[in-house]
């Protein structure tokens, strides 16, 4: 019989290795789990950067990892206030530490074929507003899929973790209740998730925009206690934030972040594959999207979720490979793509959409695509992170008021047209002398 408690080790070409233990070790075997293995990080990125080939398994691992040390960090140093605010002890630490360990673990089985750049072909909710994200698929193949593994192996005796738990954490629902504290270390301005993507996807695609200082993140780390509004008395709850020692490192993560955007997921070309990608899975999916997460009862969604895991890369590939399709599966399969013929700048003002504008007029017949490229790098509301400036006084600030870098980042916008490429040059050629007709315009910013 396997010994339980036997622990097992990782090799991660970022991190080094990865102790797991007996029951993680289960889960990362189930099926569904390993079904990241045939799902790539990056998308098609490798078309512009060839060594970004790895996958969402090997992510995922180090999520775990990194939200370990977070937390080991955050207990170290607050530990004494978390006591204090939400009655932990030595075996609630511990438990907890289990929790967030197979939260992160977990967060991305929900992942559909090549990660973001097929989410637009995600269904809507019942509600008919918005499309559902991963992060919801993720949650209903935990409580659906993963039930089994996760409650009823022996080491889960000592904790009697259900699977909902699990999935409530990802979610944020108010079923965590004092756990969705941790909830941060998961999803957040400053997550796990991305202080590995970014160390992971600079790594293979052979870039330094994605480093920043993350060992120095992980040693100013704290649990902030949030100030009282005027006239309140109940407490306010508590914030995953930093010291001030930390500020800077964070400043490195946000421009990180923004780097890795604007050079690499933002790339022209990776831009057209993914426009590409979008077409091609419409065309691949039965009803042109993927099965909806709601249905009249369990177990039309259990299958639904059954057949939603089915969808990975290597299916995708397999059917473009075989011909399927149409014209954009085409032009992937022979790195065919759409080329950009005119860019607005990443934060365009009123003067570069009027020119946007009348080039989409002027050359509209050579116009096959139109994307934007639109990202917030730092969000100033609730989530802002909290600095702790004066640990004795407890005087907390957020850091986009602390960090001068912070405040002045501002959402990029960026606006691309495509042509098909035996009318690029051409099209090109016209943009170029349409702008330079239109003063003040002193330079095209063609490709």
């Amino acid at each position: 019989m396997a010994d339980p408690h036997r622990t097992y080790e990782i090799r991660c070409p970022v991190h080094g290795f990865i102790p797991i233990n007996d029951w993680e070790r289960d889960i990362i075997n189930h099926n569904v789990f390993q079904r990241l293995r045939r799902i790539r990080q990056p998308a098609w990125t490798d078309y512009v950067y060839p060594g970004a080939m790895h996958t969402r398994f090997e992510h995922s691992l180090g999520v775990m990892h990194l939200a370990t040390k977070l937390y080991d960090s955050i207990v170290a140093r607050s530990g004494d206030l978390l006591k204090d605010f939400y009655g932990y002890d030595d075996a609630g630490f511990k438990r907890d530490k289990v929790l967030v360990r197979l939260a992160a673990l977990l967060h991305d089985v929900g992942h559909g074929p090549f990660s973001h750049a097929g989410e637009d072909v995600f269904p809507l909710r019942k509600d008919g507003k918005n499309r559902y994200v991963h992060e919801e698929y993720s949650a209903a193949i935990i409580r659906k899929l993963l039930k089994n593994v996760i409650e009823q192996h022996p080491l889960n005796r000592n904790y009697g973790f259900l699977a909902d738990d699990i999935a409530s954490l990802i979610e944020g629902s108010s079923n965590s209740s004092c756990r969705i504290f941790w909830r941060e270390i998961i999803t957040g301005q400053m997550d796990a998730d991305r202080m590995d993507y970014l160390l992971r996807d600079s790594l293979h695609a052979g870039v330094d925009y994605g480093k920043y200082d993350w060992r120095r993140l992980l040693n100013t780390v704290v649990a902030v206690e949030m100030p009282q509004p005027e006239g309140e008395t109940a407490k306010q709850g508590l914030r995953l934030g930093i010291t001030e020692g930390g500020v800077h490192a964070a400043e490195g993560l946000i421009l990180a972040r923004y780097f890795m955007f604007t050079q690499v997921y933002f790339h022209k070309t990776r831009v057209a594959y993914d426009h590409h990608l979008r077409r091609a899975l419409s065309k691949l999916l039965p009803t042109g999207e993927f099965p909806a997460l709601h249905a009249d009862d369990d177990e039309k969604i259990k299958a639904n979720i059954e057949e939603y895991i089915t969808w990975d890369d290597w299916k995708v590939v397999g059917m473009l490979t075989d011909g399927y399709g149409g014209e954009h599966g085409e032009r992937l399969r022979r790195r065919n793509h759409y080329r950009e013929i005119y860019n607005t700048p990443e934060c365009p003002g009123q003067e570069d959409l009027d020119e946007l504008k009348n080039v989409e007029d002027k050359v509209q017949e050579y116009i096959i695509a139109k994307e934007q490229a639109s990202k917030s790098w730092y969000k100033v509301d609730e989530t802002d992170i909290p600095v702790l400036i004066n640990e004795e006084m407890g005087k907390v600030t957020p850091l986009s008021r602390q960090s001068a870098v912070v405040a002045s980042v501002r959402a990029t916008r960026r606006v691309s047209l495509f042509a098909v490429p035996e009318k690029a040059q051409e099209a090109r050629a016209k943009v170029s002398d349409l702008i330079q007709s239109n003063p003040p315009r002193t330079k095209p910013r063609t490709n």
